[in-house]
């Protein structure tokens, strides 16, 4: 019995190396992005504890920075809650293939459901089903957070040595969506998508000029169904 409790044992401690290896590349952008938060926040003017405090309660991180904006804005509660709601909806398609079912326990499988970040679910969907296990999971999905409080905390600290503020850090939010749009594009070259995209702001801007933000984001999806509902009939009238 203390054999088999001792091979068990170095299985888990093999996967959750395994684990944290998995998280590695992923950390390359998240520690970075970490420190961007933290510089942005005392920037901002706002408290230096907001940094670690958004890093656990919104654990998200192109939500944290376009936070950081609205919040020092004082922007309404109503406002933030429909921005949180349209960024993060994407999780809600997340969950449909993130391999849940291997996390047994109702605390574990809590912690994965709020730690089911873009680069988490990118890193477990790159995994063979057959190296897929809990511990596994969990500490790719710990180590990534650590990373993101980690870079806010390196953030907060050289912020607050640097004799001036850095002049068009604000961007970092739009220059991290801007990579990743054109990273997409050229890996995938969906035209009709990006040209959909194009549509929901351009509506927006004109419309809508003080939140369009989110009448483009609201645009953007509704185009992007009406998109499917037309692709997914045309095989049946065929």
């Amino acid at each position: 019995m203390s054999r088999l409790l001792r091979d068990h044992g170095r299985v888990q401690q093999h996967q959750i190396a395994a684990g944290v290896r998995d998280s590695f590349s992923a950390g390359l952008g998240i520690f970075p992005l970490g420190i961007a938060l933290g510089l942005l926040i005392l920037q901002a003017g706002l408290p230096w504890w907001l940094t670690p405090a958004l890093s656990l309660a919104a654990f998200a991180g192109s939500l944290e920075l376009l936070l950081v904006g609205m919040l020092a804005a004082v922007t309404p509660p109503a406002a933030v809650a429909l921005t949180v709601l349209v960024v993060n909806f994407r999780h809600v398609f997340y969950a449909f293939s993130f391999p849940l079912h291997l996390v047994r326990h109702p605390v574990a499988k809590a912690y994965a459901v709020y730690a089911m970040i873009d680069e988490a679910y990118a890193v477990s969907a790159s995994l063979p089903e057959h190296k897929r296990s809990a511990p596994r999971l969990l500490a790719m999905q710990l180590a990534c957070e650590a990373y993101w409080v980690g870079g806010g905390l390196v953030g907060v600290a050289l912020g607050s040595a640097l004799p001036a503020p850095i002049e068009g850090l604000e961007f970092a939010l739009c220059a991290l969506f801007t990579v990743l749009t054109l990273d997409a594009f050229r890996s995938r070259q969906q035209i009709p998508s990006a040209l959909l995209a194009c549509t929901g702001v351009s509506v927006a801007l004109l419309l809508t000029p003080g939140v369009a933000l989110f009448t483009a984001l609201l645009l953007f999806v509704g185009l992007l169904l009406g998109r499917h509902a037309l692709m997914s009939r045309r095989p049946a009238d065929a």
